[in-house]
């Protein structure tokens, strides 16, 4: 994980999702499940954010003002399956999968965040963690920590985990 102290961007060097459905029948659609699950996971926890009105209305009517993520936009996403398990349930030893790669994104995904801004004594209590959420983070616990940022020209100030 990289956090650009500055703006509050974060980047995902590299995220791992191991799990184990059984049996694999086809190996190319777990993969795409499971990828894709772990995508959507990563879309609610940078930029998901579903704001309502007063009378309890959802604000984002199209899709124009929903960001929908892509793969594309999560480059550094692997994922292992195993077969080290089949289910006793049926005769194949298959299992439901795809749907287990959404599960650990936000817990760890903030955790990772949080190891990343630890100089600055913050942890992350909600999502999404969009890059002015973060930004807001960090310059609190700058006035808390007193902690001051080296020359904006120096690429070792983007704080990594």
């Amino acid at each position: 994980m990289a956090v650009d102290p500055r703006t509050g961007h974060v980047e995902i060097l590299d995220y791992l999702v191991v799990d184990d459905i059984g049996r694999i029948v086809n190996p190319l659609t777990i993969h795409g499940q499971v990828i894709g699950a772990a995508v959507q996971g990563c879309g609610s926890v940078f930029g998901e954010h579903l704001a309502y009105d007063a009378q309890g209305q959802p604000m984002i009517a199209s899709l124009a003002d929903y960001l929908v993520p892509l793969a594309t936009d999560y480059p550094n996403l692997r994922v292992v399956s195993l077969e080290e398990f089949p289910s006793p349930n049926n005769p194949l030893g298959v299992k439901g999968a795809g749907e287990g790669g959404i599960i650990p994104v936000g817990g760890a995904l903030a955790n990772a965040v949080a190891a990343a801004l630890g100089a600055f004594g913050v942890e992350p209590r909600e999502l999404p963690l969009s890059p002015p959420a973060v930004w807001g983070l960090i310059e609190g616990g700058k006035k808390s920590k007193n902690v001051h940022l080296r020359a904006i020209h120096d690429p070792s100030s983007i704080a990594r985990d």
